[in-house]
């Protein structure tokens, strides 16, 4: 399970990140403070560093700065999170030593696929490409589903909800908590619009009498079923 650290003094944004994270199948821990951070990672060291810029007592562009000069992190990826989208504001970020640059406000789906594509890079071990469960394979590089061997041709939309859920078998998600993570906190779309994806992601994966793998808790919204696996 890959672990990943956020350095985030904003406790909504903080929440946020954690939340889409574990979703994914992250071991997520959070800190607010850069002079914290630095103790912990001097502690145990994460798989993955989301860093805000400005943090309360040590900035995180000094904290990535500290990092490339010790042995044990200049390696580590790091992710910088800010508000300052001036070009000589990014430049100077890359050149302190992070991976990637995101400014507020941003996508959560396009950050997650920022955090997959960093930890395949420098530590291809701990993020798979390929999801499987039963008959069913998710090619996350390719974007290919395949059932039974055969492919399933998916609509960008499903294919995400596909993803979103197979990250997370058994979890019951809200259409609100599906929104967030499928289209992103940033996006207004009606909730029913969850229901006319998903509808449209059985239709494709459930041809002839094959068993659904996604469970529908009345009141409550939808799950990839974690009994699936077994009962193939």
């Amino acid at each position: 399970m890959p672990k990943v650290l956020i350095v985030e003094d904003e406790e909504p944004l903080s929440l946020l990140l954690r939340y889409n994270l574990e979703a994914e199948g992250y071991s997520v821990e959070s800190c607010v403070r850069g002079d914290e951070a630095e103790i912990r990672l001097r502690e145990s060291l994460p798989d993955l560093l989301l860093l805000d810029w400005m943090l309360p007592g040590l900035s995180g562009i000094e904290l990535c700065r500290r990092l490339r000069a010790r042995e044990d992190t200049e390696r580590l990826p790091v992710i910088m999170l800010t508000a300052r989208g001036e070009e000589a504001e990014r430049i100077r970020g890359l050149s302190t030593g992070a991976d990637d640059y995101v400014v507020k406000p941003f996508s959560v789906p396009e950050l997650m696929a920022r955090v997959r594509a960093i930890l395949r890079r420098a530590s291809p071990e701990v993020v798979s490409s390929m999801l499987r469960s039963g008959d069913i394979e998710l090619d996350r590089e390719t974007h290919r589903v395949r059932r039974n061997a055969k492919e399933i041709h998916l609509g960008p939309t499903e294919f995400r909800l596909l993803e979103f859920l197979m990250t997370s078998p058994g979890r019951v998600f809200s259409r609100e908590q599906l929104l967030d993570g499928v289209w992103g906190h940033d996006v207004y779309v009606d909730e029913r619009t969850v229901d006319v994806h998903v509808g449209r992601l059985r239709k494709a994966l459930n041809k002839g009498k094959a068993k659904d793998p996604i469970r529908t808790v009345r009141g409550a919204g939808y799950a990839f079923n974690d009994q699936f696996s077994m009962a193939i």
